[in-house]
């Protein structure tokens, strides 16, 4: 009897492809004899490679081997090769939805997922905003496989054991954590300026915090892209109990094994909001264009440890990337450093 091969493709950035694990992760063990492939981009074989023994993935980079039509049609003759019995289009955008088209003229069993558009066109519309929780993006994922044949319940806690990541694959890099320590995760960056909290208020957190709690050490995260490798660097100049992370750890896995250990990540709405959720750590994330209800809360993230200012405004974006119509990002730059530092206590004293 053939086995069930699922295709779940789902691109896009880090952040978008890490909420895909609490979801492929519950799905490999309520069916662990049904294969399972997971088409992304290159980088995120990281969140893959070790989910479970029935999860494998694919990667293809669609800017440039890929590329176009011609480049879609050559992945779509790969992808007829391995013999998939069912599509499931977790990204749903253009690129997808011709591979789609392609699966679908040749009568394989194919569903999306239902991005809720107008749904997400009346929660930012600047008249009659429709203030309304929208579904998680976690639960339109799992709607998605339901209609093929496969319900699960989300059980996902973390990638790794309770215990954490192997901490000494990264301890010769970070040291190691003193039963008296706090270590707390910054992330300060996000895409867009609308969702970033100005760097000089931050590092007021940064002194605030460190103030309050001597002994923690501060790790913080960023793409390493020059700008915010300068930027970190400078951060953790001069502050002892300080360290870029990203630098120091140099691979998605490391810092993935960082953020199981740490006590609080400190995030924008961000792909670290997503990287420390699916490490099983709590975070305290601050929005600013962007709003909780549009779904996209980390993986288990309490609303209570949401840092943000309500706005008539608010949220003038799904993803952050539209410029702020008031021109000065008081959605953000109203927001109180020591308000910031005082959530990050409530998670601390948990």
């Amino acid at each position: 009897m053939k086995t069930d091969h699922l295709l779940i493709m789902r691109f896009s950035g880090l952040g978008d492809v890490a909420m895909t694990v609490p979801v492929v992760w519950s799905l490999a063990r309520r069916y662990p004899h049904l294969r399972i492939t997971v088409l992304s981009s290159p980088f995120a074989r990281v969140f893959f490679d070790r989910i479970a023994p029935n999860v494998g993935f694919m990667e293809a980079d669609l800017k440039n081997e890929y590329r176009g039509v011609k480049g879609l049609n050559a992945l779509y003759r790969r992808l007829t090769a391995k013999q998939f019995t069912a599509i499931a289009d977790l990204h749903n955008v253009l690129r997808s939805g011709y591979l789609r088209m392609r699966f679908n003229i040749d009568r394989y069993r194919v569903e999306h997922i239902d991005k809720h558009r107008r749904e997400r066109r009346q929660l930012v519309a600047t008249t009659g905003k429709q203030m309304v929780q929208l579904p998680l993006v976690f639960e339109l994922y799992a709607d998605v496989l339901a209609r093929l044949g496969y319900p699960i319940d989300l059980d996902f806690t973390s990638m790794f054991p309770p215990a954490g990541g192997n901490i000494r694959l990264i301890s010769a890099l970070v040291g190691e954590k003193k039963p008296f320590q706090q270590w707390i995760g910054v992330a300060p960056f996000a895409a867009y300026q609308g969702k970033a909290y100005p760097l000089e208020l931050m590092e007021r957190v940064i002194d605030e915090l460190s103030r309050r709690h001597p002994s923690c050490r501060i790790f913080f995260f960023g793409n390493n892209s020059d700008k915010e490798r300068r930027a970190l660097d400078a951060l953790a100049e001069g502050r002892k109990n300080c360290i870029n992370a990203s630098a120091a750890l140099g691979s998605i896995y490391n810092e993935l094994i960082l953020m199981s250990h740490l006590d609080v990540m400190l995030s924008m709405d961000s792909a670290n909001m997503h990287l420390a959720s699916i490490a099983g750590t709590p975070v305290v994330s601050i929005w600013g264009a962007t709003h909780p209800l549009a779904g996209y809360m980390g993986w288990h993230q309490r609303p209570d440890d949401v840092v943000q200012t309500d706005m008539p405004c608010r949220p003038c974006s799904i993803s952050g990337n539209r410029p702020c119509l008031r021109g000065d990002y008081a959605c953000l730059t109203s927001i109180q450093p020591v308000s910031v530092a005082d959530r990050v206590d409530r998670v601390l004293v948990r």
